[in-house]
């Protein structure tokens, strides 16, 4: 009977133990969240997402666009580019490329040999012409040239001379292909907007066209 409660006692006293070890012992407070000394800070509203702001580029528009040009370099149109982006609705760039004429050319077609050519080049110095060259190398080889001029009218009164004592002149119009640049623009609703306080290019002009 002793021996009986004995064990009943130390059971007791084990599960004792048991129970103050799992819920008897005080939590460990939790480390602070920031300095001593430093106030907490609090979110008062959720962060907002890229909705919640105003466009960037909100202009809005007349209805009516201009294409300014044209550019004859690429970096002049990108400064009037950069300079109008933010003040209008909406605008783009291109380029096109041109035919332009670089002036007249009076000539006597290229001879056989060299020697005919510089054989007619003395027959126009004899008759008093001398503004002239012998062309000696390259694709217009044995060409006699009579002179580049500017001005049409100027090089039809070379043509019609050379003519006169005898010779067969050509006349050609020379050309090059060049780029040019235009930038469109949308013209802002709000007046008082002139894009020559933004371009300084020079010779640029602005033409209405439909909007794109």
């Amino acid at each position: 009977m002793f021996w009986r409660l004995l064990l009943l006692l130390l059971i007791a006293l084990n599960v004792g133990v048991a129970g103050w070890l799992a819920f008897g012992r005080a939590p460990h407070p939790a480390p602070p969240l920031t300095d001593p000394g430093v106030p907490e800070l609090k979110l008062l509203s959720p962060q907002p997402s890229a909705s919640d702001f105003p466009a960037a580029h909100a202009i809005r528009a007349s209805g009516q666009c201009l294409r300014l040009g044209p550019f004859t370099t690429q970096s002049g149109m990108h400064q009037a580019f950069n300079a109008l982006l933010p003040r209008v609705p909406q605008i783009q760039f291109h380029h096109d490329d041109v035919t332009r004429s670089t002036g007249w050319w009076v000539y006597l077609p290229a001879f056989p040999t060299q020697e005919e050519a510089l054989a007619t080049a003395r027959s126009l110095a004899g008759k008093g012409v001398r503004d002239y060259y012998v062309i000696t190398a390259g694709d217009r080889q044995n060409t006699v040239s009579l002179g580049l001029f500017h001005n049409e009218e100027n090089a039809r009164h070379r043509f019609a001379r050379i003519a006169k004592l005898g010779f067969k002149p050509k006349l050609t119009q020379r050309t090059e292909t060049l780029p040019e640049y235009w930038v469109d623009i949308a013209l802002p609703a709000k007046p008082g907007f002139d894009w020559h306080d933004w371009v300084k290019a020079a010779a640029i002009n602005a033409a209405a066209i439909n909007c794109f």
